[in-house]
């Protein structure tokens, strides 16, 4: 098994959305927002080299959207899903399987891409992956996250024939070195692979823990569906990991890729920053 980091550009989200009830005077200090309020975040993906496949977990926002969608978000920087693949010497077409944590637009918009008048498959020879309980719900969302679900970037999928839902219990392997861990605080069922590799566990977290400032257990986003569920979820995981010294993988972290942890008289705290490659 190889992992590598895959980046699929920067944008920008309301810097008070992304920390919910913590106040601006101490997150500001963290990740400094805009005049308009707002944060720079990574897209940060990982793609995973393993018994022959090549499992991408995650795609970004994509690049389908019209320019008023992007106003929005302000996306910016150099890297993109295909820049970053070949500086892996790898490309789109070499991915056999796109595993999607949830099907937020910054999460899952970069499996699509239009070819004329056609939305297709970004990723032309792979399986897509997801779980039956969270694609009903994206189908059918809640008002507050309706502008999240973009049917652009779900339905195509399903169209493609590509679609395949990841049936195994909490906890459970997936495939070897690869379990899934479901979530329910941020969205319904999100799924968090955690792989086993090089003696470690990496534990990619999407939007469970989409910075490293969000270890601290009240630095939950304002755009979670049950925040105390996220609450619960973070302390149990977090405990883990600290116990069993398990990578932390970060997608939205705009400096800080991974880290390991450490439990200073039972607070959480980041104890060595890492990378994937520090790993490999």
């Amino acid at each position: 098994m190889k992992l590598y980091t895959v980046n699929a550009g920067y944008f920008k989200l309301d810097g008070g959305a992304m920390h919910g009830v913590v106040p601006k005077s101490m997150w500001n200090k963290v990740n400094p927002a805009d005049d308009n309020n707002m944060c720079s975040w990574a897209m940060r993906c990982l793609m995973i080299e393993h018994d022959g496949r090549r499992i991408l977990v995650d795609n970004g926002m994509g690049t389908k959207q019209d320019a008023k969608f992007f106003s929005f978000y302000y996306p910016h920087g150099d890297d993109s899903i295909d820049t970053s693949l070949a500086k892996h010497g790898f490309t789109t077409d070499d991915i056999t399987d796109v595993f999607l944590t949830h099907l937020h637009f910054d999460h899952c918009g970069g499996s699509i891409k239009r070819e004329g008048d056609k939305l297709v498959p970004a990723f032309k020879n792979a399986q897509y992956w997801s779980y039956k309980k969270h694609w009903d719900s994206a189908l059918n969302p809640n008002e507050r996250e309706k502008a999240s679900f973009l049917k652009e970037n779900i339905l195509p999928i399903q169209e493609s024939g590509k679609l395949n839902f990841i049936d195994v219990a909490d906890g459970e392997e997936w495939i070897p070195g690869i379990r899934i861990n479901y979530v329910f605080g941020h969205t319904d069922a999100m799924m968090l692979p955690q792989i086993d590799y090089n003696g470690r566990t990496v534990l990619y977290c999407a939007d469970l823990l989409p910075s490293a400032a969000h270890i601290s257990m009240p630095w939950v986003m304002a755009y979670d569906m049950r925040p105390l569920n996220t609450l619960d979820e973070k302390r149990r995981l977090l405990k883990e990991a600290a116990a069993n010294n398990w990578v932390l993988f970060f997608e939205h972290d705009p400096k800080i890729e991974a880290c390991s942890l450490q439990n200073v008289e039972g607070r959480m705290k980041m104890k060595e920053v890492l990378t994937v490659n520090m790993i490999n």
